[in-house]
């Protein structure tokens, strides 16, 4: 199944929120993405700087991951959020042996 780097910074409110009624995050909304739409997210950790929580989410594919991010902004508790998609060892491996051929043909604008 597909991974996704997801990374969210929350808004002021929402800190406040949890301050008042502490919870693992991550284990809550798991659980709400994996019933709602069969994503998943396997590993995570929360941090302090640009970013809160950053997650490795699976989803089963481009779409389901999309909706997840756009209904977790659309909750109103985050300030930022990225998505970005991981490839596995091997997909890049077959990205790097394709890059040849497109280098073969690609002419930047200067």
């Amino acid at each position: 199944m597909p991974q996704y780097l997801y990374q969210v910074a929350y808004t002021s409110e929402s800190l406040a929120a949890q301050i008042k009624n502490p919870q693992d995050r991550l284990e809550v909304v798991s659980k709400q993405i994996t019933d709602a739409v069969g994503a998943r997210i396997v590993a995570g950790g929360y941090s302090y700087g640009e970013y809160d929580v950053s997650a490795i989410v699976e989803a089963p594919d481009d779409v389901t991951m999309a909706a997840v991010a756009l209904a977790i902004a659309a909750g109103g508790a985050v300030r930022a959020a990225k998505t970005m998609p991981l490839l596995s060892g091997s997909q890049w491996v077959a990205a790097l042996r394709k890059a040849p051929a497109v280098s073969a043909q690609y002419r930047p604008a200067r």
